[in-house]
């Protein structure tokens, strides 16, 4: 199939790609990687008037080490961020999910911020934000904001951003030498969208867990932080009883969705497994 017709421009600042986004309430979409948008363009899922191609804007590229933050532009293709030492460095459990991410061609042209802004529920890298905690940079007609990430996912392929605004980076806090993390997703095949998935952010000494996000992905609408969960875990010495305590408590933390795949208790059993084998493994 072929697309709907659409102008097409490519701006050289980003001053003039917030002009374009909030010119007129045209019906508009921003291009990044396109591995999403093109599909349901050619479908005609997606029919805008004007296509805005940020791809020639240079600053919202790049992985950089700012202080204890890293900076992630929202241009960066996965593919940077794979095999960016930096990330590697200081920031594990997004270097632990990358490879997870489709397939090389897709990590080839999708973009860090355009997995971010999708807000696809089965997506990895929104999960990771959220159990690191991490900060989102958006840019639009008011001027610019930060938001948690965890606040920035509202609901199904929806977020917090407002007309005109786009991504322009996201910021993470550099890991401790007390971090431990985890990592994981159960798919039909390695790079098919995940059936269930798991991040988690800890900061423990010894066998005492001092703090603790777990965050699933492909569950529900959203990235899910099973807070009670971790409220358990929190402070406490990590054996098979506070895990047990744990792993039941998801329960009342998860309100699974079904889908083609999985009914809703197959879901919540995949999060239980998941749980269960990546904390394990942290007591052997």
């Amino acid at each position: 199939m072929k697309p709907s017709n659409f102008d097409y421009v490519k701006p050289k600042t980003l001053e003039e790609t917030l002009t374009l986004l909030g010119d007129g309430g045209r019906d508009s979409v921003v291009l990044a990687g396109g591995q999403s948008l093109m599909p349901t363009l050619n479908m005609r899922l997606s029919a805008p008037d004007l296509l805005v191609d940020i791809n020639g804007l240079d600053e919202l590229s790049g992985v950089k080490l700012e202080g204890n933050q890293i900076r992630i532009g929202a241009l960066t293709r996965h593919v940077e961020v794979e095999n960016s030492s930096v990330i590697a460095e200081n920031c594990p459990l997004i270097a632990l999910a990358m490879p997870h991410i489709a397939h090389p061609a897709i990590r080839n042209r999708g973009t860090f911020g355009g997995s971010i802004a999708l807000a696809d529920p089965a997506a990895e890298l929104p999960a990771c934000i959220c159990a690191l905690g991490a900060k989102i940079e958006i840019v639009g007609p008011g001027g610019d904001r930060k938001i948690v990430a965890k606040d920035f996912f509202k609901d199904l392929y929806e977020t917090d951003l407002k007309d005109g605004e786009i991504v322009t980076a996201v910021e993470i806090p550099v890991t401790s030498s007390k971090t431990k993390i985890a990592f994981d997703e159960l798919s039909r095949r390695h790079g098919d969208y995940a059936m269930a998935g798991l991040a988690v952010n800890a900061i423990m000494e010894g066998k005492k867990i001092e703090n603790i996000s777990i965050c699933f992905f492909a569950i529900s609408a959203t990235p899910v932080l099973a807070e009670g969960a971790a409220g358990i875990l929190n402070n406490g010495i990590l054996d098979d009883d506070s895990l047990g305590k744990a792993i039941q408590q998801l329960e009342s933390d998860l309100d699974p969705l079904p889908d083609l795949y999985a009914s809703r208790a197959l879901k919540m059993h995949y999060a239980k497994e998941l749980l269960k084998r990546n904390l394990e493994s942290w007591m052997s």
